[in-house]
């Protein structure tokens, strides 16, 4: 029994120490942020290598979500007659849930993998410790310009995966199905709210590209310096980044929508 209790007693000491050490980093890192005022040319270039290579797996999961969004919304609807509906169905579905969520899975596994593995890579090869015997910052130079890139071209990626899933449920339901153009687009305009809904939407997004840029970042910065040390730092933001994008997607929408 005392050796049980010992155990939960330690569990709970290294998570304590953990989440206190991830706070300590944050804060070090946001203190450190800055210098970019005065070096903004290493942000837009990390917001290039993180958005730009993902645009292509975000437009093309968001025209298909579109077009299953189209389908499945047209056959419930149909059984109510509100087909004409289809069009507010798939924007608010897009803007408020799916467009912020699945940007944010799909960065995780992106382009939070590519950042973990990077950091990793650069402490396993000691990247970091010639850095610091330098006298420069990695927080500053390399883990900072990498969280703000994340937070900026999150909601960017979050907007072109909605922008292009409304496309895609116009052409599955007005094109291929036969719902009324005129009607397809008036009641989305009518029915969707620029800050209720898409507001909600893009506020949503920064807070998961805020979790999830750290919790790479984080994780390739902590990572032990070995090949199988960045394998399961890489998994783990796989799996953190996830679960903390659906919690906090619950968290926020009970706020928003009390």
């Amino acid at each position: 029994m005392i050796d049980w209790l010992a155990s939960i007693g330690s569990q709970v000491r290294g998570g304590l120490a953990n989440l206190g050490l991830q706070m300590r980093t944050l804060l070090a890192m946001l203190r450190a942020s800055g210098g970019l005022l005065r070096r903004p040319r290493l942000v837009t270039d990390q917001v290039h290598f993180i958005g730009n290579y993902s645009l292509v797996i975000i437009a093309v999961s968001g025209l298909f979500v579109g077009f299953v969004l189209g389908l499945q919304g047209y056959y419930t609807l149909n059984k109510y007659g509100s087909e004409q509906a289809l069009g507010l169905l798939v924007a608010l579905s897009l803007v408020r849930e799916l467009g912020p969520v699945v940007t944010a899975l799909l960065f995780a596994g992106r382009a939070g993998t590519s950042l973990t593995a990077e950091i990793g890579l650069m402490k396993a090869t000691e990247q970091l410790a010639a850095m610091e015997m330098m006298a420069v910052d990695p927080l500053a130079r390399v883990l900072a310009p990498r969280f703000w890139a994340g937070v900026i071209a999150m909601p960017l990626l979050a907007a072109v995966f909605s922008a292009v899933g409304v496309l895609g449920g116009y052409v599955v339901g007005v094109v291929l199905i036969g719902v009324d153009e005129g009607a397809f687009w008036s009641q989305m305009q009518g029915g969707v709210e620029l800050w209720a809904d898409i507001g909600n939407g893009v506020l949503k997004s920064v807070v998961f590209g805020i979790a999830v840029s750290f919790i790479a970042l984080y994780q390739g910065y902590v990572a032990a310096p070995t090949p199988e040390g960045v394998a399961r730092a890489t998994t783990r933001t796989v799996v953190i980044g996830s679960l903390m994008v659906l919690w906090l997607d619950f968290l926020l929408t009970a706020l928003m929508f009390s």
